[in-house]
């Protein structure tokens, strides 16, 4: 189990960006997922200027190019990708030449056996978490799915102590901001067979208190 900070982009990521500098980080995930074309084009030129030189674990969009994935694998030496399903996202690129490092997501949706014929599951312990507590049928489908398949990569994200509702009217208790560090202890609940070689904080709070999450994270497992 290998655990990294990670570059969010559902909020303004040029601190988080600051702070990997000052801290002389070398290797960090990143998640593409709120920004468009040119605004990853923007991206990909400030994370030449950090001092990051592996990208272990990106997830990528939908409308990323191959030559974005290809970028990443070549220029930062990216072992994995995840991807939300089709049913969430329809693919515009063909990416079976990577068929083999794509990692499908569980978000809103139950998985399917066959999860399309990538590489395997994204394990999202958040999600998995909020659907025990609230979707009982989806986390015993996604569950079931889950221990059939590789699980690649993953998601740790929050588990707050109330829920709230999303914008699909749906029960959260899962969220990408963290109050506390014990927004974490849900995770011994999973045996540790469910994490993988790139785990990655999925938060939008600072890298410094991910790099907290993480040595409570390792404390909480005994790792």
């Amino acid at each position: 189990m290998t655990i990294y900070p990670t570059v969010t982009t559902l909020v303004d990521y040029k601190g988080k960006l600051d702070e990997i500098n000052a801290l002389k980080l070398e290797k960090v995930c990143v998640f593409f997922t709120g920004l468009n074309f040119e605004e990853r084009k923007v991206l990909f030129k400030e994370l030449k200027k950090t001092t990051i030189k592996e990208i272990p674990f990106a997830h990528i969009k939908s409308d990323m190019k191959l030559s974005e994935l290809n970028a990443l694998v070549n220029e930062y030496n990216t072992k994995a990708f995840n991807i939300h399903s089709r049913e969430e996202h329809s693919l515009l690129y063909d990416y079976s030449s990577y068929k083999d490092i794509i990692y499908i997501e569980n978000v809103y949706n139950h998985l399917k056996e066959d999860l399309e014929n990538w590489a395997g599951v994204c394990l999202d312990f958040s999600h998995l978490e909020n659907d025990r507590l609230v979707y009982k049928e989806r986390f015993k489908n996604n569950l079931k799915i889950i221990k059939k398949n590789k699980i690649g990569c993953n998601h740790i994200s929050a588990i707050l102590k109330d829920f709230y509702i999303n914008e699909k009217g749906e029960k959260r208790y899962d969220n990408h901001l963290s109050l506390d560090l014990s927004d974490f202890d849900y995770l011994k609940k999973y045996d540790k067979s469910f994490f993988s070689d790139y785990c990655a904080i999925e938060l939008n709070n600072d890298i410094s208190y991910q790099l907290k999450v993480i040595e409570y994270i390792k404390k909480l497992l005994n790792e």
